[in-house]
């Protein structure tokens, strides 16, 4: 018992030390003062993003950097987004929406409609965004920032989540809270080995010319989780890549309920244990088990000090991913719950290769 007990604390210190580190090092884009004014292309691919898009689109126009085109890709929806995106890029001359090509057997959708919309782009830098998201004022004058004072490939941002309903606060904020004690992020640009590699594909800034040189999308074309895939293949070819929290810059609603959440974050939870079952395990069994185990020891000074770092980490957690602390550390018994859920089913679908987005197997 006692050795199990030290492995259980071992782990819980560990994440905590992650969590210290991401707190102190605080990383984050940084506002700055400079303008810049390099052409930017915004690409968004878009499926059945109807209810979505249109907060996006304006986000983008009521933005207050000038130097950019907006192209939107309709990747075969059945509702009306491009309808809708037609519609607003005639009143927006600075906005185009295209129609997607029938998608190959060797890709994954969002992965060829990023890689048609990259083709249509002339600006020197490319962003890419989800439909579902919006951008404040000084987002992407920051980024072009970053990237050149930086010497970036790739910047991506991890973005602050926006949740209303009960459902999501079960599950979204699981997304940080794994992130932000499994990675101290800056690694991802310090470290040249291409295990320190995340990113989100929220938010995806590339150098143009060294996209169009390598292709990431390309390369990444049949990955679910393309956007750590991309992090990876660009550390790899010895470029520099970093990745950030939001800053408050760039916001996204990424569900509405609690099914649509444990459906779209079991779809890609195996990716950053690279799809090792075993190793998923072991973190799940240690994360949600070793908790329970030193509570049936019944000691109040294991349990107190456990409790306590739990709760500390929680509380930076949330203070770095600007989400509410006290409901974090109220509802964590029941998020590690929604944990457990979302592994099952990753596991299963991984398995029987049922994983499917949007209509779509992946």
């Amino acid at each position: 018992m006692i050795i199990l007990l030290s492995v259980i604390f071992f782990f819980i210190i560990l994440r905590f030390a992650v969590t210290l580190f991401n707190f102190i090092s605080n990383p984050k884009l940084r506002r700055v003062v400079k303008h810049y004014d390099d052409k930017v292309s915004i690409l968004i691919p878009a499926r059945n993003e109807a209810a979505n898009i249109l907060n996006l689109l304006a986000s983008i126009a009521e933005q207050d950097y000038q130097h950019y085109e907006v192209i939107i890709l309709d990747d075969a929806s059945t509702d009306n987004t491009f309808e809708i995106c037609h519609e607003f890029a005639e009143k927006n001359p600075r906005f185009r929406v295209i129609k997607g090509d029938p998608l190959p057997a060797d890709w994954l959708g969002k992965n060829y409609a990023c890689h048609q919309l990259a083709k249509q782009a002339t600006g020197k830098y490319l962003l890419f965004l989800d439909a579902d998201e919006e951008i404040e004022n000084g987002l992407i004058n920051s980024a072009v920032h970053r990237v050149q004072t930086h010497g970036l490939a790739l910047l991506s941002l991890f973005t602050d989540q926006v949740m209303v309903t009960f459902g999501e606060k079960l599950v979204v904020p699981l997304m940080h809270y794994i992130l932000l004690n499994l990675l101290p992020l800056r690694l991802i640009y310090i470290s040249k080995m291409p295990a320190f590699a995340a990113a989100s594909g929220q938010f995806m800034f590339f150098d143009a010319a060294i996209y169009h040189q390598f292709q990431w999308h390309s390369m990444a074309r049949n990955r679910v989780v393309e956007d750590v895939e991309i992090m990876k293949l660009v550390k790899t070819a010895g470029l520099k890549g970093e990745g950030l929290l939001a800053n408050g810059m760039i916001s996204c609603r990424m569900y509405t309920n609690y099914k649509d959440a444990i459906d779209g974050f079991s779809k890609n939870f195996l990716a950053p244990f690279n799809y090792s079952i075993p190793g998923f395990l072991v973190y799940l069994v240690l994360l949600i088990g070793g908790p329970l185990i030193v509570i049936s020891t019944l000691n109040l000074q294991l349990i107190l000090f456990m409790c306590g770092i739990i709760l500390l980490g929680r509380t930076m957690i949330s203070y770095l991913s600007h989400q509410d602390d006290k409901i974090n550390m109220f509802l964590h018994p029941l998020q590690m719950i929604s944990l457990a859920i979302i592994g099952f089913y990753a596991i299963q679908r991984h398995l029987t290769k049922t994983t499917t987005w949007k209509g779509r197997q992946v």
